[in-house]
C-alpha cells in the first residue's frame, strides 16, 4: 500500500498528528508526509490511500490546504481520510470544522471515505494537543487500516 499523508500546519500541532498517523500507517506499507505547500497533485496518481489534514480557521482548512483541494484532480479508486485539530469550544462549533470540508471536498473528486473526518484537540489557539492525542491519532490511523482490508 502506498499511502501519502498531507497536512498544514501553524504551531506544529497539526504536524505532530500528521507524523503520528504515518508512524502508525509505516508498517503497513510506504509512507509519504508532505506539507501541503509541498504536495504535487500528480503525486495521487500512484497512490492507494490519500489522507489530509489542517488546522480549524474559521470552520475552514488553511489556505495551503484549500489551494492544494482546488487543484487535486479526479481521484477514483484513491481511498481518503481527513482530520483536522480544533480547540474545544462552542463558538467553533457555529462554523464547523476544516476535517469535514476536506472530507466533502475529497469525495466530489471521486475519492472513497473510508473513515469519517475526525478532530484532534489542542489547549488554547497555539497548543499545545491535548494530552492523549497521538496515541488517539494512532488508533484512528489503525482503524483506516482495517477498513482498507
Amino acid at each position: 500500500m502506498k499511502a501519502l499523508i498531507v497536512y498544514d500546519s501553524v504551531y506544529g500541532n497539526t504536524e505532530k498528528i500528521a507524523r503520528a498517523i504515518a508512524e502508525a500507517i509505516t508498517p503497513s506499507g510506504e509512507v509519504k508526509v508532505l506539507r501541503a505547500g509541498e504536495a504535487n497533485p500528480s503525486e495521487l496518481e500512484s497512490i492507494d490511500l490519500l489522507i489530509v489534514g489542517s488546522p480549524t480557521h474559521g470552520g475552514r482548512p488553511t489556505p495551503a490546504v484549500q489551494n492544494l483541494l482546488n487543484k487535486v484532480p479526479e481521484l477514483q479508486g484513491i481511498k481518503v481520510a481527513a482530520f483536522d485539530t480544533r480547540i474545544p469550544t462552542k463558538l467553533v462549533r457555529v462554523f464547523g470544522y476544516a476535517a469535514g470540508r476536506i472530507a466533502n471536498n475529497l469525495k466530489k473528486k471521486g475519492s472513497t471515505l473510508i473513515a469519517s473526518p475526525e478532530g484532534f484537540f489542542v489547549t488554547g489557539g497555539q497548543g499545545p494537543l491535548k494530552e492523549g492525542e497521538l496515541e488517539r491519532a494512532a488508533a484512528w490511523a489503525k482503524g483506516i487500516l482495517e477498513s482498507k482490508q
